[in-house]
């Protein structure tokens, strides 16, 4: 074969195993990103109930307040009530005694029914809290092990890295550059195998007489379609 050619198919399979594990390097921040969806949709919906329970627990506050002044404003009637002289002052008094009373009945019913949607709410938030916190160590698992991931690729590539600098060196400067045109053009392929008179990097037909010369392996031969180097495996 070739010496050329033997180096350039080597180079094309170093430079395939490289671009795999810069490619799962550089996909890791978004998939971390991907990834931290469903923790961030659970935080959320927990923090819209905790603000509905800080809005629930403001209008029971509002609710209380106005019952202090209900009271405070049947005290202050019931200490008059012993001023009045006349009957009918006096029905008139005990009408809005007992209307204040019922609109602090009503107020009541008002603060129980925030308090049962208090409860039910603090319930709801307590199991929330806990599905954000499992989604939350869930992502911090996939974290460690992607963090691991992209270490390992990292240090992978150290070899492959020197082993295709000592390789470069020895192949010729324009060959090389052709290389490098072709890697950029033709999506990290450059170098790839003829099959049955197909080019397996275009997928298409080879004329016969050049896949003849293809098969020898004793020049550096493009395809005539996507100007791919072209190389023949023997089944020996």
């Amino acid at each position: 074969m070739n010496e050329q050619l033997e180096r350039l198919i080597e180079l094309q399979q170093i430079d395939l195993q490289i671009l795999e594990k810069r490619r799962k390097i550089s996909e890791i921040p978004s998939r971390i990103v991907q990834e931290e969806l469903p923790l961030k949709e659970a935080q959320a919906v927990l923090e819209a109930v905790k603000q509905q329970t800080l809005d629930l627990e403001k209008r029971k506050r509002e609710k209380e307040i106005e019952i202090d002044d209900i009271n405070e404003k049947i005290k202050k009637m019931k200490t008059r009530i012993t001023e009045i002289k006349t009957n009918k002052e006096y029905q008139a008094y005990l009408k809005e005694i007992e209307s204040a009373e019922k609109e602090r009945y009503a107020i009541e019913d008002q603060i129980l029914a925030f308090m049962e949607e208090i409860d039910s709410a603090s319930l709801d938030i307590s199991s929330k809290e806990s599905n954000a916190l499992e989604k939350k160590k869930e992502l911090d698992e996939l974290k460690r092990k992607l963090e691991g991931e992209v270490a390992e690729a990292e240090k992978e590539l150290v070899p492959l890295q020197e082993k295709r600098s000592k390789l470069v060196s020895v192949i010729d400067k324009d060959v090389y550059k052709e290389y490098i045109k072709l890697m950029e053009s033709c999506q990290g392929v450059a170098v790839t195998e003829a099959k049955d008179e197909v080019c397996q990097g275009c997928h298409m037909n080879i004329p016969p007489q050049l896949f003849v010369e293809i098969k020898k392996n004793e020049e550096i031969i493009n395809c005539p379609q996507c100007r791919r180097i072209l190389y023949f495996r023997s089944n020996e």
